[in-house]
């Protein structure tokens, strides 16, 4: 099993926490959990890491620009086995009390940056939305040869169609939540079986049974379980499946 997107750097989760699965991806947020990703992939084999600056991270004791970031994103890159660049996107929901905003032509910049770098070395985007699937899509659709996973998909069933239609290398992950949110299981449905991914995005979205509790990536399987469950298959075809998709998109190189 893979977790393809987890943050392991975060304060709220033990980076030593002890991976019982085949993989993890480790989704970045700022240049610091860039950095951090880097370290902690070169120490564990099961671990791969991403490089990224969330559109709503703001990272007010990083007092470096736009340019400077992207700049900083491809020297990582350059000189460090990187599988994937993001997470990045775009984020027009209101931030909770006391954190700053990121204005939506700074995030437009910053999101098209690490687009540009995604294609120079050919690597797959991780994308974040929230209240801005569409305008997403919209600039991912201006670029052509780009691959990569739109993370924690709320895009429903209508939206479906123009995720795949970015080209033959987009998927969608699919993460805890498809435990306990009925709706998310029929856009499932409706995702071909080919270009779905298993997320758990720890420390959040902890699945059901362990919900309420700080996720980890081991969680995984809880969210493997629904999906086969979703789509009335046994366990090992359903990992079978998944497994094949993260290691297609994300090109790992996993040493058992």
């Amino acid at each position: 099993m893979i977790d393809t997107h987890a943050h392991l750097t975060s304060r709220f989760c033990d980076a030593q926490r002890k991976i019982d699965i085949t993989a993890v991806i480790l989704a970045a947020s700022c240049i610091k959990d860039s950095k951090e990703n880097v370290e902690l992939a070169k120490n564990n084999p099961q671990l791969f890491a991403a490089v990224g600056v969330h559109p709503q991270d703001t990272d007010p004791g990083f007092k470096k620009s736009i340019d400077e970031q992207i700049n900083m994103l491809d020297e990582l890159a350059k000189n460090n086995k990187i599988v994937a660049i993001g997470e990045c996107g775009l984020d027009y929901s209101t931030p909770p009390p006391g954190e700053s905003e990121r204005n939506k032509k700074d995030q437009d910049i910053l999101f098209r940056g690490q687009i540009c770098l995604a294609l120079k070395y050919e690597l797959p985007l991780i994308i974040h939305t929230r209240d801005s699937m569409d305008e997403a899509i919209k600039i991912l659709s201006e670029y052509k040869n780009t691959k990569g996973v739109v993370h924690c998909y709320t895009g429903g069933k209508k939206r479906i169609k123009r995720v795949l239609e970015l080209g033959e290398n987009w998927f969608f992950g699919i993460d805890g939540n498809v435990t306990y949110e009925v709706g998310l299981n029929e856009v499932v449905k409706e995702i071909p079986k080919d270009r779905l991914l298993a997320e758990t995005d720890s420390p959040f979205l902890t699945p059901i049974p362990h919900r309420g509790e700080v996720n980890n990536p081991n969680f995984v399987r809880f969210v493997y379980e629904k999906i086969a469950e979703i789509w009335n298959m046994d366990i090992k075809e359903t990992e079978k499946i998944l497994d094949e998709n993260a290691k297609r998109l994300f090109n790992l190189d996993i040493r058992q």
